[in-house]
């Protein structure tokens, strides 16, 4: 019943900025955390940011300081503003939903991020 669009992906040099968003439609609950991971090819998917419904973030020690998670309830949506991008940081960002206290995720269909000169 929960579904994630993720847009706003694209190719961005060293340095560079981008905003990603993601729609949530269905059977959102306060209780749900709303987030971003990221996958490359052959590696794990790994947490970028996650943001709660009261607004306490969690980020990725390669991350923090340079990406921003943000909600807004009203309209469901949660964004990761990404700044100071690197290659590394280049992949296929994915929007997350998961209720705590549950093993259940929710996933969108993933937006790909190319950092490259």
């Amino acid at each position: 019943q929960v579904q994630l669009v993720e847009s706003g992906g694209g190719l961005v040099q060293p340095g560079g900025s981008l905003r990603l968003s993601c729609a949530a439609s269905g059977s959102i609950f306060s209780f749900f955390i709303l987030g971003w991971y990221r996958q490359v090819p052959g590696r794990e998917r790994e947490l970028v940011a996650s943001i709660t419904y009261n607004g306490i973030t969690n980020y990725a020690d390669s991350v923090q300081g340079r990406f921003a998670v943000s909600r807004d309830n009203a309209k469901n949506t949660v964004s990761l503003q990404m700044s100071a991008l690197e290659p590394e940081d280049t992949a296929v960002y994915y929007c997350n939903a998961r209720p705590i206290g549950l093993a259940t995720n929710y996933w969108g269909q993933g937006t790909q991020v190319t950092v490259s000169s």
